[in-house]
C-alpha cells in the first residue's frame, strides 16, 4: 500500500495545512457553481431570476446534505482502515460505499423531482419567483446523480490523503460551468434554465473524471465494478457514522428552507439580498469547511493508528488558525461589503438588504471555527451522533423557537438574520463543555472499531 499520503506522521499542523490547501481550492471552485449562476442571472437576466436561484439553493441542500452526511461516514471508515493498514477492509469499504451511492442516485432523483414544487409552496415562495425556481430545481435534480458520484469518489480519495485529484476535477468542471453559463444565458438567452443546464453538464464532467481515476489507480482502494457489493458489517459502520451526519445536514438544511418563509415575507428584494450575500458568505466559510474536512480525515487516520496526542494537538492548532482567518474576513466585510454585493446586482434595495445580513453575521464568523472543527474531530473518531444531536438542537429547534417568538414582537429583517449567529454561539458553548467534561481518548467503545479488522 502506498503510504505517501499518510497523515499519521510528520508535523501536525503542517500535515493538516498541506492536506487542506487542495480542499480549500477545491471548495472554492465548488462554491463557484452557484455563485457563477447567481452572477450571470443577476447581471444578465433580472433580480427576480437571482432570487429564484437563491430560493432553490436551500431546497437542493436538503437532499444533497443528507447524502453528504453519508459520504462523511464512508470517508471516515475508509480513512480509519487506511490508517490501520487494513487493505482488505479498505477495498470493501470503497466498493460498499459506491454501491450504496448508485442506489441512492435513483432514490434522490425521484425525491427531488417530486418534492421541489410542494416545498416551494410550503415556504410561500413569491409568485414572481415560483416559475423560475421550479424550472431551476427540476433541471438540477435530473442531474443530481453526477453530484452524488463525484462527492463519494472525491471523499474516498481524500480519505486516503489524496486531496489534489478531486481539486483538479473541480477546476475542470468549474471552468466548463463558467463557459456554459455565459453561453446558455448570454448567447442562447435560456435564463435560469441555461444556468441549471450549465451546472448539470459541469457536474457530469467532474463525476466522469473521478470515476476514471478510481477505476485506474493501482492502489488498494481501486474501484472494480465487478466487486461492487454491499458488505453488511462495513455498511453498518458507514450508516452508524454517516446517518447522524446525514440527518444533521438535511434537517438543518430543511430548517433553513423554513427560515426562507420568514425572509419571503419581506419580498423579492429581500430574497435576492439574502441570495446575494449567501454567495459571499459561502466564500468566507470556505477555510473553515476545508479545515474541518481535513481534520476529519486527519483524525480518522490517527485514530486508526492510535495516535491520540496528534488528534488533540491538531484540533487546537486548527481552531486557532481558523480564528485568524475569520478576523481577516470580518475586516474585509466591514470595509468592502457593499462593493462585493454590487458584483451581483445594481438594485440598491437588494444591496441594502444583503448588507443587513452581512453586518449581523460578522460576530458569527468568530464562532463557526469552534463548532465545525470540534464536530469534525468527533466524526473522525466515529462519534457522529454527538455533533448531530447538538447541532440539530441548536440550528433547528432553538433557531425556530427564536424566530417564532422574536419575530412576533419585532418583525424586522435583521431580527430574522440574527437567528444564525445566536444559535452558532449556543452550539459552540455546548460543544466546548462536552470536550472539557465528557470527551476523552481512547474511547470506551473502541473495541467496536477493532472488531471489524
Amino acid at each position: 500500500m502506498d503510504r505517501s499520503r499518510d497523515l499519521i506522521q510528520g508535523k501536525v499542523f503542517k500535515s493538516i495545512l498541506y492536506f487542506s490547501m487542495p480542499l480549500l481550492i477545491g471548495n472554492l471552485f465548488q462554491q463557484l457553481y452557484n455563485t457563477v449562476d447567481s452572477y450571470v442571472v443577476g447581471n444578465y437576466v433580472s433580480s427576480t431570476a437571482l432570487a429564484a436561484v437563491g430560493q432553490s439553493t436551500p431546497i437542493i441542500n436538503v437532499i444533497v446534505g443528507f447524502f453528504m452526511g453519508l459520504a462523511t461516514g464512508a470517508g471516515v471508515v475508509v480513512s480509519q482502515f487506511y490508517g490501520a493498514h487494513d487493505e482488505r477492509r479498505l477495498s470493501l469499504s470503497v466498493h460498499t460505499s459506491m454501491a450504496l451511492t448508485l442506489l441512492l442516485c435513483i432514490v434522490f432523483t425521484f425525491i427531488g423531482l417530486v418534492s421541489c414544487v410542494p416545498i416551494l409552496r410550503f415556504i410561500k415562495s413569491p409568485a414572481a419567483i415560483m416559475p423560475m425556481a421550479t424550472t431551476y430545481l427540476k433541471i438540477y435534480f435530473w442531474g443530481i446523480s453526477f453530484m452524488l458520484i463525484y462527492n463519494i469518489g472525491a471523499g474516498i480519495q481524500r480519505a486516503v490523503g489524496d486531496s489534489k485529484r478531486p481539486l483538479y476535477d473541480l477546476i475542470a468542471s468549474s471552468l466548463v460551468n463558467v463557459v456554459l453559463d455565459l453561453y446558455f444565458v448570454c448567447v442562447l438567452h435560456l435564463g435560469v434554465a441555461g444556468a441549471a443546464y450549465a451546472t448539470l453538464i459541469a457536474q457530469g464532467v467532474s463525476a466522469l473524471l473521478v470515476m476514471i481515476q478510481l477505476c485506474t489507480t493501482p492502489a488498494s482502494y481501486r474501484l472494480d465494478f465487478r466487486k461492487l457489493r454491499i458488505d453488511r458489517p462495513i455498511l453498518a459502520r458507514v450508516i452508524r457514522i454517516g446517518i447522524p451526519a446525514a440527518l444533521q445536514q438535511s434537517v438543518i438544511s430543511f430548517s433553513n428552507v423554513y427560515v426562507m418563509s420568514y425572509i419571503n415575507h419581506f419580498g423579492t428584494a429581500a430574497v435576492a439580498g439574502y441570495t446575494t450575500y449567501t454567495k459571499i458568505d459561502g466564500f468566507i466559510i470556505l477555510p473553515v469547511q476545508s479545515l474541518a474536512m481535513a481534520i476529519t480525515t486527519f483524525t480518522g487516520q490517527n485514530y486508526g493508528a492510535r495516535k491520540y496526542d496528534r488528534i488533540y494537538k491538531g484540533m487546537y492548532l486548527t481552531i486557532a488558525f481558523n480564528e485568524i482567518i475569520s478576523l481577516i474576513f470580518v475586516g474585509m466585510i466591514l470595509l468592502f461589503g457593499k462593493d462585493l454585493l454590487r458584483l451581483f446586482t445594481h438594485d440598491q434595495q437588494v444591496i441594502q438588504d444583503g448588507y443587513i445580513m452581512a453586518k449581523v453575521f460578522l460576530i458569527g464568523y468568530l464562532i463557526i471555527p469552534f463548532t465545525n472543527i470540534m464536530s469534525g474531530v468527533l466524526r473522525g473518531v466515529g462519534k457522529s451522533f454527538v455533533p448531530m444531536t447538538i447541532l440539530i438542537f441548536c440550528y433547528v429547534f432553538l433557531r425556530q423557537i427564536y424566530l417564532a417568538i422574536v419575530t412576533h414582537f419585532d418583525h424586522a429583517l435583521n431580527v430574522v438574520f440574527a437567528g444564525w449567529p445566536i444559535t452558532w454561539g449556543i452550539c459552540a458553548i455546548i460543544l466546548l463543555v462536552y470536550y472539557h467534561k465528557v470527551f476523552h481518548l481512547p474511547l470506551d467503545d473502541e473495541k467496536d472499531f477493532t472488531s471489524l479488522k
